[in-house]
């Protein structure tokens, strides 16, 4: 689950050297200025302002020094000081964001400590290793510059970041390092300048991405995926607009606990609109234009609807942080009796998604609210029985979970689908939220067996989450080599000279009568240099033609990825392309199996 033990040894180990390389800089810096250094996943940072910049080439110099801390055994020492005598001391050193800390400390009532480490020392609550010389050889390595704001506010300063790879041994370094490597090969933006998915324009604006062709049919698909198997499971599809009254969002709550991540308001006939950061306000307000009864319960109520969050622009990053998303959304309103079974059945629907995509490393992360009356409603009581009803939930579907307090929607309990990729990098790829709150608050009601008003707890559910965080991950997953069904082109026809390419030709349009997006390659390039392009561009089907194949009415089909062709007549080719489009197949689990 990627979370580290604080007493770990090599969360000690990570920290040990964010404090060893501070050091480090010092001695070719004396002037720096120190910030924040703490482990993190992976290994380590630190953040410093300095007069002169870090260049790459200075990377190795800092190991060098690094190493030799370590070597000299220097031991870590804790004292403890009170707020004088520790802004003394960081006054003597002019080290004023360290000042700047300590007086948060106080602010929050937490003990103000340092740790010495030879001549170096720093503000800390630790904790680290006993003596540099525990650190094993090897272990770590710096990575790489960045720039980061002190307290990572645009208002603030800029600092630059150093980060560093750290692992309790070498071999986990080197294995960390290999993964990484693929990992840039297979990055979502590194794939699109070669696929070209999407396009992100300063005339259109950060984090507004447009869908090229490629891209587009990737989205149609997925949308394509979740029209069917909700129809099959009992939704309702809705449209809603892009733009609502404020209103709206005072009901929901949204306002004031969300504003920080709307776009600012338009005003317009003495009235005030927000671009919608979220789809459920409108679908309350289908819910509430017709008189329900729990006859018409569950009630589910689905849209890729598109909405608009004003993330920090180095937050922004590619189509994994944006600004506009389109989101697998919906909610269902039920009964209290229905809520257990409902929310069971929109578990199951994530995990048959995740095995369609061949995504088995996964784990859940149960989100709980905490006792803080501003961040989230204060209704302990629905609180209670929306978290008890999630947990029961969690313990039964059998998927390893984990509970974390604070960081629930504002208005329940949440779970989030925590996926590792291919190479190690973990995502939140969707989530499903139970809500006992926003039906009171919009006046949600129907009417029960008892001939009362009852109001509906509401499920809100993503579990493709978002076009452009789900598009990102399945590039990576996949390393651009889609299965046919999701492949922009799914057929590319290379004649192996022009003599054949009105056959081809005749081919392809076949092809498209059934809906199967092909094209052909009727350059003047050479045959071998027709397959390498194929290749590059990760087409799933090759149909190669020649004298053999026209007299015959065959094709020769060649696999991306494979050497393997086989020669086939074109009308035994068809449905068995057809089957596997139809059935959402991927050819290479029957191979793997």
């Amino acid at each position: 689950m990627n979370k580290i033990d604080t007493n770990s040894d090599l969360y000690k180990i990570r920290h040990s050297l964010a404090h060893i390389l501070a050091q480090a800089v010092l001695e070719i810096r004396p002037g720096a200025k120190l910030g924040f250094g703490p482990p993190i996943d992976n290994g380590f940072y630190y953040d410093f302002d300095l007069d002169e910049p870090l260049c790459p080439e200075d990377l190795p110099k800092l190991e060098k020094r690094m190493r030799h801390i370590i070597k000299s055994g220097q031991k870590f020492e804790r004292e403890e000081l009170e707020q004088d005598e520790m802004v003394l001391l960081l006054s003597k050193e002019k080290q004023e964001y360290k000042i700047e800390q300590v007086e948060d400390l106080v602010a929050q009532n937490e003990t103000i400590s340092l740790y010495r480490n030879g001549p170096f020392w720093d503000l800390c609550e630790g904790p680290h290793v006993k003596s540099t010389s525990e650190i094993p050889k090897n272990c770590f390595a710096l990575d790489s510059l960045a720039g980061a704001y002190w307290k990572g506010s645009e208002n603030n300063n800029m600092m630059q970041r150093v980060y560093g790879l750290a692992f309790e041994t070498g071999d986990e370094l080197r294995e960390f390092q290999e993964k990484r490597k693929l990992a840039l090969q297979r990055d979502h933006r590194k794939l699109n300048s070669q696929q070209h998915y999407f396009t992100i324009s300063d005339e259109v604006g950060k984090g507004l991405p447009l869908w090229m062709p490629n891209g587009t049919v990737i989205r149609d698909e997925l949308e394509k995926l979740a029209r069917e198997t909700e129809f099959l499971a009992g939704y309702k599809r809705v449209s809603t607009p892009h733009i609502t009254r404020e209103d709206l969002y005072f009901t929901s709550g949204h306002l004031p606990y969300y504003q920080d991540s709307m776009f600012p308001p338009m005003e317009m006939d003495g009235e005030r609109l927000f671009l919608k950061p979220m789809n459920c306000p409108h679908h309350h307000m289908i819910y509430k234009a017709e008189q329900r009864s729990y006859r018409d319960l569950p009630l589910r109520l689905a849209e890729y609807g598109t909405c608009y969050r004003y993330e920090q622009s180095g937050e922004l990053a590619g189509l994994l942080r944006v600004r506009g998303m389109t989101m697998n959304d919906a909610h269902i309103y039920c009964t209290p009796e229905q809520a257990k079974e409902e929310f069971i059945n929109v578990m199951n629907l994530h995990t048959e998604y995740y095995q369609l995509f061949g995504l088995s490393n996964f784990w859940l992360r149960l989100s709980l609210a905490e006792e803080d009356e501003g961040k989230f409603v204060d209704e302990p009581e629905l609180w209670q029985k929306a978290e008890t009803l999630v947990t029961e939930v969690m313990e039964e579907v059998g998927i390893p979970f984990e509970a974390v307090r604070g960081e629930a929607a504002f208005y329940g309990p949440k779970i989030d689908f925590q996926v590792t990729n291919v190479v190690g990098r973990e995502e939140t790829a969707s989530t499903n939220q139970m809500d006992l709150v926003m039906g009171k608050r919009f006046g949600l009601k129907y009417i029960a067996g008892d001939n009362q008003e009852h109001t509906p707890i509401i499920i809100h559910r993503a579990p493709l989450g978002t076009h452009e965080r789900f598009v990102a991950f399945l590039i990576e997953h996949y390393g651009g080599a889609f299965p046919t069904w999701l492949a922009p082109v799914q057929v590319r026809l290379i004649p192996v000279a022009s003599a054949f390419n009105e056959y081809a030709h005749g081919l392809n349009k076949q092809l498209y009568s059934y809906l199967i997006r092909s094209e052909i390659d009727d350059s003047h390039d050479s045959f071998s240099k027709k397959i390498r392009s194929a290749a590059v561009e990760k087409v799933p089907n090759l149909l190669i033609v020649g004298e053999n194949e026209q007299a015959g009415q065959t094709v020769t089909w060649q696999r991306y990825g494979s050497k393997e062709r086989e020669t086939l007549s074109f009308v035994s080719f068809l449905p068995l392309l057809q089957d596997e489009i139809l059935k959402r197949r991927d050819w290479r689990d029957n191979e793997q199996k």
